[in-house]
């Protein structure tokens, strides 16, 4: 019979040693990883007692903003929820009534308003769909829950509260930020600028 290479080698069997049958150099070696182990660096963190430093680029949990006056800016226009690649996003209109120019910005309102967490990428498509930025993505992070159902989003979770807004300034690139302060456009007029225009008769 002919080798196919030259590389051929002679396997000799060694006999084990006492040491090596009782298995004291594996157990000996492998003692000796664990126990570096206790002196190295922790990879894991204490959650959430300690947090990591999270980068400006990150998207996490959504939030609808409201105006500097507390009137939600959402107006229901479903650009958002067509801009989804997810369709994790649904909505239901609803007509602003008499008296609630403080709860909604202007005369149409998102009713209903949810958003399915296990189907969102987090990918900030929406923010970027919405021409009111009334929807933005932050740097908090989404609950885990044990229920499918408590990862359906309600406004009840999404609407900046009064008391405490998010800060979303990170978000906003300078040329929007100044934008949003131009009141000769109507989107950035609150009900305040709105009769203040009505009185002044312009």
């Amino acid at each position: 019979m002919q080798a196919l290479t030259n590389r051929s080698k002679v396997v000799v069997k060694k006999e084990m040693s006492l040491a090596e049958k009782l298995y004291l150099p594996a157990i000996l070696n492998g003692l000796k990883i664990t126990f570096s182990h206790f002196f190295a660096k922790k990879a894991t963190i204490s959650y959430p007692e300690e947090t990591r430093a999270f980068a400006p680029v990150y998207r996490g949990m959504h939030v609808l903003k409201r105006d500097e006056n507390g009137a939600e800016r959402c107006t229901a226009c479903g650009l958002c929820a067509v801009a989804c690649p997810a369709e994790a996003i649904t909505m239901v209109a609803a007509e602003r009534k008499k008296g609630e120019e403080k709860l909604y910005r202007e005369e149409k309102y998102a009713a209903v308003y949810e958003i399915n967490m296990l189907r969102c990428i987090f990918c900030g498509l929406c923010e970027e769909a919405c021409p009111k930025e009334a929807i933005f993505l932050t740097d908090r992070i989404v609950p885990s829950d044990y229920e499918r159902d408590g990862f359906i989003y309600g406004k009840d979770k999404l609407v900046d509260p009064i008391d405490k807004p998010i800060d979303v300034s990170v978000r906003e690139t300078a040329e929007v930020a100044a934008f949003k302060k131009d009141k000769e456009y109507a989107h950035n007029q609150t009900w305040k600028d709105q009769v203040n225009t009505r009185k002044s008769g312009h």
